[in-house]
């Protein structure tokens, strides 16, 4: 028989989840209430003698990352849906949940694509000037460097990369411990002799 999950990573997976996708749904309507849609701030914060600049602009991206895939915001909605359930079979059926790091780096992943999914659904009320309801993801942080426009994106956004980040570190932790064979008893004693 298995061991339970440790109680502590449902505390950590869901309390970090819950908490990516307040403050994103949080900041998208904050953002979208003051600016509109599309809307511009009317301060912009420079960096390194104004090479570099950042501003709130919204946007409705209706693909994905970096607006990929323009007009297949279904199909990424889909995609979320499974990723959801993909997940949460992952951490608590499968128990990759003993592991700390992947509870924490997957619960940053849960948020950002709950986020970007309430958008995708056009859960925000948003609508076109012809009053047809938006399906697509609200965006409004903007870098620049130099001549260079960073694609607007939010706070889902950094959570998913920041999930995705995380797993790819994990990925060569586990890969390393993979690598290394254990020293036979017998391999020892000779070594010893």
């Amino acid at each position: 028989m298995t061991a339970p999950l440790p109680t502590n990573r449902y505390v950590w997976f869901f309390s970090i989840a819950i908490a990516g996708l307040a403050i994103d749904l949080g900041s998208k309507h904050i953002v979208f209430s003051d600016l509109g849609w599309p809307g511009k701030s009317d301060w912009t914060v420079p960096f390194f003698d104004g090479w570099s600049t950042f501003c709130f602009y919204t946007s409705i991206n209706e693909g994905a990352l970096w607006g990929i895939g323009q007009g297949f915001t279904g199909v990424f909605a889909a995609l979320s849906v499974l990723a959801i359930g993909g997940v949460l079979t992952w951490l608590f059926k499968y128990r990759a949940a003993q592991s700390l790091w992947l509870t924490i780096s997957l619960a940053f992943v849960m948020g950002g694509t709950i986020g970007n999914l309430y958008d995708r659904l056009g859960m925000h009320g948003m609508k076109n000037p012809a009053g047809d309801a938006v399906f697509g993801v609200r965006d409004f942080l903007l870098f620049t460097f130099g001549d260079f426009h960073w694609p607007i994106f939010n706070f889902a956004d950094v959570f998913l990369v920041t999930g995705a980040i995380m797993l790819g570190l994990h990925s060569f932790k586990v890969e390393s411990a993979a690598n290394q064979q254990p020293v036979a008893a017998h391999d020892v004693s000779k070594a010893a002799a």
